[in-house]
């Protein structure tokens, strides 16, 4: 350790002096520049530089990045460079490192320590006790500004204005009294026979919404449906249970029932009795379901929403009581088990169209049209974008990304 004597750490300093490197009281120009990263929430900010110098007989030993709150405040480091570096984005995500606040100044600079080394028999020997540090001009203020919108994303957002746009459009057009065409859907038009049966039977009809809550698009489509069959069964005074698994879907499926009643001018015809919540437990519900099918046997069952598990047992036990059975949802993984079980499937999107093609209602038959819309403007973009790839042209698929 000849190498280490107190005397060679003036010789450091006078080699520093000699190459025109700054010592720790002057900063040493890197070009260092930082700006606002643009289009995003006001999180991020890009910091680029020059080549970081290195005298001979020196190594770096740290690079580091610092940010602080003020020019000549508290310095905190934000991350360990590579010597190659030229450029980072602070977005907070740093370890140890606060996350950046919109619209508030700071100050960054770089920090580099120099060690002496020196080749001992071919073996490159790096001082590391007498370092130099050596900081970098100061840049700042710089804000890290939220956006409005994201440019690079413009044609998704206009997109998006389109979808809007036309199902304003076509909603109003429905309201208006123009008819749009709906293919016929076989599982629908059974639920006036599947009523029609019970009505014959005089046994009720059940209605299963599915084991999810109401903040599940699948229970919400099946409350809309719920309401139609309320409406229809009142018309023929038939009892309506329904078998709930979410303690929360319970008022909602109340009021679809009572409005359906309510809808036929029978208002009597809601029985809240008949709206039972059994359990929030996936197998326990499908006991308790199960045993109303069992014991009350309804003349039909109709399973509209979000299943999983359950499905096969409901629909199972369902068959085996002999009732007329309509099922719907969009879990394609339980769709071969209605398939097989059930008199008609509801495949998909048929689900979801069954709501407007079941109730009429001219903001769903809007929505409708104007998905039908949406998709078929999908798919040729797709194809377009397909052909265009193919060709080696990529600038249109560019102006999806995300």
């Amino acid at each position: 350790m000849k190498y280490l004597r107190p005397g060679k750490a003036v010789w450091l300093l006078i080699l520093f002096t000699c190459w025109s490197i700054p010592t720790t009281t002057s900063a040493l120009d890197l070009g260092l520049k930082a700006q606002d990263v643009p289009n995003d929430a006001g999180k991020a900010i890009a910091i680029q530089w020059d080549t970081v110098p290195r005298p001979p007989d020196t190594q770096i030993y740290a690079f580091l990045l610092q940010r602080s709150e003020s020019a000549d405040g508290k310095w905190q480091n934000i991350a360990p460079l590579e010597i190659t570096t030229k450029n980072f984005v602070d977005d907070g995500s740093a370890n140890g490192t606060n996350a950046l606040q919109p619209n508030k100044d700071y100050w960054y600079r770089l920090r580099v320590d120099y060690a002496l080394s020196k080749l001992i028999n071919d073996s490159l020997f790096v001082d590391t006790l007498n370092r130099v540090a050596i900081t970098s001009n100061v840049v700042g203020p710089v804000r890290a500004i939220p956006s409005w919108i994201n440019v690079k994303h413009i044609v998704v957002i206009l997109l998006i204005a389109l979808f809007f746009g036309s199902i304003l459009y076509l909603t109003n057009q429905a309201k208006t009294g123009k008819k749009f065409f709906v293919r016929r859907i076989a599982g629908l038009d059974a639920i006036d026979e599947a009523i029609g049966r019970a009505t014959e039977m005089g046994k009720p009809v059940l209605f299963a919404p599915g084991s999810q809550g109401v903040d599940n698009i699948q229970t919400i489509a099946a409350m809309i449906i719920l309401t139609e069959v309320a409406r229809r069964t009142a018309d023929y005074d038939v009892p309506i249970i329904v078998p709930l698994m979410s303690s929360f879907v319970v008022p909602v499926a109340e009021e679809a029932v009572k409005s359906g009643a309510t809808n036929a001018g029978r208002p009597e015809a809601y029985v809240p009795d008949n709206i039972r919540f059994l359990s929030e437990e996936q197998f326990a519900y499908t006991a308790g379901c199960s045993g109303i099918m069992l014991r009350e046997k309804p003349a039909a069952n109709l399973f509209m929403g979000a299943f999983f598990a359950e499905s096969l047992i409901l629909s199972e036990v369902g068959f085996s009581t002999g009732a007329i059975q309509i099922a719907g949802t969009s879990n394609v993984h339980q769709l071969p088990f209605f398939v097989v079980a059930c008199d008609y499937t509801l495949i998909g999107e048929e689900f979801f169209a069954a709501s407007s093609y079941i109730s009429g209602d001219p903001g769903l038959l809007g929505t409708l049209r104007g998905t039908d819309w949406m998709k078929v403007l999908a798919m040729s973009l797709i194809v377009i974008g397909s052909i265009l790839e193919t060709m080696g042209v990529t600038q249109f698929t560019r102006l999806f990304e995300m």
